[in-house]
Formats: C-alpha cells, structure tokens, sequence
C-alpha cells in the first residue's frame, strides 16, 4: 500500500513532539513521534481493553440497505447492489461527513477550479483538479504545468489516510465535491468503483502507459480489461535488521520462515532483544504474508459485483497465524502497535532486531528520527523470508495511484493528468532521490541510477538492486475485495486477541471468516466460501 505511507512525504508539517519523553537507559535524544500512514490500515473507532485484550467497536451501526436511486432512474444491472453497499470506506471508518473540500470538477460543468495550492502556468488552458498528499507534489505538479500547454493541474491536499478518504466518501454520498482526478490507494479501488465513483480509464488511453508497469502494479489497479487508476509507487516488502545485533550474537538473515523462528529463539537464548514484532495494527501485513503462503483471501470480479468469494480460514491463512501467536506465545517477538512513539523508541533503542516491511520504510524511519544517533550506521535489508524456497513468492504493502472520477467534468483530459502526473524523470527522480517514493514506472526501475544507488539508510547497500526491485518484479499483484477496510479492522480484532493470548491463531482465522461473511451477505454480496 505506499502509499498510507508512513514516511515524511506524507505529511507537510514538522514531526510533532513527543506526548511523552523517552530516554534510553536514562539518557538520549527524544525520537520525533511517528507521523501518519496511508498505508496503515487501522480502524479509529476500534477499542482494546488493556486489562483482557478484548475489543469493542464505537462507531455508529452500519446502515445496511442505503438506496440512493431516484425515482428517474431505472437501476442497471448490478447497480442496486453497488448503491446498497456502503463499502469498506464507510463501514470500516464509518466515515464522517466531513465538508467536502471544494476544488472543483465536481458534477457535469466545465468551471475552472480556482483555490489551487499551485500557480497555473497557462491560464488559457482547460483545467484538471487533482487530490493528492505526497509533500512533493508541488513540484511534480509545477512540473506537468510547465510541460503542457493543452491542460493545466490544480492541486489541493485535503489530507492523506482517513482525512481524505472521509472527503472522498461524502463527496460520493453527496453527488458532488469529488475531483477530477484522485490520489488512492490500490486497497480502496474496488471500495469506490463499486459505488460508481471512479472511470473505467481504459476507454482513455490507459492501456498506453501498461507497459510502464509490472504485471503486479497494473493487477492492482486493474479488474479484468477495466483500468480503475494509473500506479505511482508500491511497497514491495522485505526484512530490515541491525547489523549491531546480528553481529553480536553471530546472526544470518533468516531465508526461511522456519529460520526466522529459530533465529528469534537463538536470539532470547542468548539474551537479546526481541526478533521483531507482531503489531495488530498492521492487518495489511499479515494478509500478505497470508498470500504469500499461497492463500488467496477474496476473489471479486467488478463486472459480477453481486459475487465475492470469501477464503480467509483455509490452510494457509491458518498456518500464518498460527505461526506468529506461537512466536507470540514464546515471547520471541514483541506485541508493540507500530506506527507509535513507543514503537519508533523501541527500533531506536534497539528493542527489535528486525522489521518487516515495505520499501518506504527507509523513508519513512528516517522521518521518525530513526537512522540518527546510537542508531545510524546499523541498517541493512534482505529478501523477505520464504515459506517454500522451491515456490518463492513476492509480496506487496502499500502503493498509490491516479484514479480519474465520475464527477470529472472532462474525464478524458482527466485521463490525461491520471498518466502523466507524477510520470515525468524530473518528478520521478526527485521523488526516489527523497525517499518520497518506491517508484513503480520501469524507466525508473530499469535506469541505471536507481539500480546501482547506494542507500544512506543502509550504510551505502545497494538495497534496490539486491533486494527491492527483484521483489517488485517478481510481484504478481493482489485481488481486493469492496470490503477490504473492514476486513482489515476485524482482522486487527482477531490479532489482538491473539497476542492476548486469548484465541489460537487457526480459531482466530475461523471467526474472521465467519464475521466477514455475516457481514459481506448483510451488505447485498451472493458469498461463495
């Protein structure tokens, strides 16, 4: 998923203070707190009582059976059931009916947009407007005006994560107030197309940019022949460890899954700290370490929007979480949300030995202030560990794409700033180069300054080549269902029951799925388990 990413390009403003001092064995320097995550998928109104490891929900009820169809409208096919689902968007978040940022190209008129953050270069030209929250997209947006005479971007950043998919989703309900074009990521497509927000960009020339792409980004943006969004950057995920650590106790990165586990038990054996971390609040993680497994959790197709297959207590799911609460049980790795002051002090403090993640993360560490101090020089990154060597399998966490929407008054001019936005090398090396994104256009990826780039982070690694771009590559992209952003916040529930110890991981993989079924046929969906 990018993109929720946790890395400095996801906010414009200064890291924030702690809420409360951390000093490391009684002294150090206080880690900037955490900023927000796209990426991360969590549910606000998820709540854990810290005494039994028990969860409840305070968010309002669910409306089951919205129908928005007027009395003019004959429904089409299939369009009753998109106009009764209030998808993942709403029923995971439950968004609020936060105002809708204006910034044109709602409904059917032409208006040019005026409250753009950007200058516009040709005021002659027709105009675009655009949500995105990348911290560089002034640049990137600069860039695309000075090299296009035929159409101009007006850019607002209305917030990244909930605070602007809260604007997208009362936007939708309300029939106006969405732009021309929107940054998403590739989890909340299906969410939004089933609710007919986004263009089907195919009929625009998005196939002309496919080749631009790997086989994994452009599943993820795609359904069948149907193009929902032109990719911009992904997550492919590896392990991020200390050298200081694994030097010490005479460590090799794990290939396997099986080695990681007896890794982390030689590590405790012998004193040292947690092998890495189980956090509840990464659902999007363990799905993909799930798939990477071979399970395959929904199986949707937008053209049949009725039907969801729904698989999330097969084998390979069960194994997975029976894996981690086993890790869990044995206190070989932490239970630690991630994405918190705590968290980020602990990496810093050397409380983890490892962190499974995307290839934002250095970006994103660096932000938190991890990288600095007793903690610079220490980093270096390997492949993710395997559950079959023989069948290796890439996995992806997080990414971002242009999604041109209904409400666009020109969705082919629309289309247009989709594929060329954040498309440019200028725009696209400023943004590897400051770690604003994992690039996924294959100029970049294939040129020889991304290959062969040494990485800071990584005490000069050269972690593109040896790691991240192999994993994207080799990455063959996700099948999201509309439901997605719940299933992610009942998923977390069942993590933290988990290392509650209160539940097995494979009894845990049994009511997910039978809560995301309940759930999924309560909101108009013919289920096939």
């Amino acid at each position: 998923m990018a993109r929720r990413h946790p890395l400095p390009r996801d906010v414009n403003e200064p890291a924030r203070p702690l809420g409360e001092a951390y000093l490391r064995d009684g002294a150090g320097p206080h880690p900037p707190e955490p900023r927000a995550h796209p990426h991360l998928r969590t549910n606000p109104y998820l709540r854990t009582n810290p005494h039994d490891g028990t969860t409840r929900s305070t968010a309002p009820p669910v409306p089951h059976s919205i129908d928005t169809t007027t009395k003019s409208e004959a429904p089409s096919k299939g369009n009753t059931v998109k106009k009764k689902i209030l998808v993942a968007a709403v029923a995971a978040t439950v968004l609020a009916l936060a105002t809708a940022c204006s910034g044109g190209g709602g409904g059917s008129t032409a208006t040019k947009p005026t409250n753009c953050t950007n200058k516009i270069v040709d005021k002659d030209a027709p105009v675009v407007s655009v949500w995105a929250w990348y911290p560089n997209m002034a640049l990137v947006v600069d860039n695309f005006n000075k090299d296009h005479t035929d159409v101009q971007v007006c850019w607002t950043n209305v917030g990244q994560g909930a605070d602007e998919y809260d604007k997208v989703q009362t936007a939708i309900s309300a029939g106006k107030g969405l732009p021309d074009v929107v940054m998403l990521e590739a989890d909340h497509l299906s969410s939004y197309a089933i609710q007919d927000a986004l263009v089907d960009i195919s009929k625009y020339g998005a196939n002309d940019v496919k080749a631009n792409f790997s086989e994994g980004a452009w599943k993820d943006v795609s359904q069948g022949d149907a193009v929902y969004a032109i990719p911009i950057d992904g997550g492919p995920m590896a392990l991020i460890y200390r050298t200081d650590v694994f030097k010490k106790y005479n460590l090799t990165p794990p290939t396997t899954w099986d080695e990681y586990a007896e890794t982390a038990a030689k590590l405790k054996a012998a004193g040292g700290p947690n092998f890495g971390d189980f956090g509840s609040n990464v659902p999007a993680v363990i799905m993909a370490l799930q798939i990477q497994k071979g399970a395959e959790p929904f199986q949707y197709d937008i053209t049949d929007p009725k039907a969801l297959t729904i698989k999330l207590d097969d084998q390979a799911s069960k194994d997975v979480l029976d894996y981690w609460a086993d890790l869990v049980k044995k206190k070989l790795v932490g239970t630690q949300d991630q994405f918190t002051t705590d968290y980020i002090s602990g990496v810093v403090g050397g409380k983890y030995a490892t962190y499974t993640s995307a290839a934002w993360a250095p970006g994103y560490l660096t932000g938190a202030g991890v990288g600095k101090g007793d903690s610079s020089g220490v980093w270096a990154v390997a492949p993710l560990p395997q559950w079959d060597t023989a069948n290796p399998v890439s996995v992806n966490w997080g990414g971002s794409a242009f999604a041109v929407t209904t409400q666009a008054s020109d969705k082919k001019l629309a289309a247009t700033v989709a594929k060329g936005l954040y498309a440019d090398p200028a725009s696209l090396e400023d943004g590897w180069k400051n770690q604003v994104i994992f690039p996924l256009n294959q100029d970049v990826l294939k040129s020889d300054e991304f290959i062969n780039n040494k990485s800071e982070f990584f005490s000069g690694q050269q972690a593109n080549k040896e790691v991240y771009i192999p994993a994207e590559n080799a990455y063959k992209g996700f099948v999201y269902a509309p439901i997605t952003v719940y299933y992610y916040a009942q998923l977390q529930a069942e993590a933290v029951k988990i290392n509650a110890g209160k539940i097995s991981g494979s009894d845990a993989a049994t009511e997910l799925q039978q809560n995301i079924v309940k759930y999924a046929k309560g909101q108009g969906f013919t289920v096939t388990e």
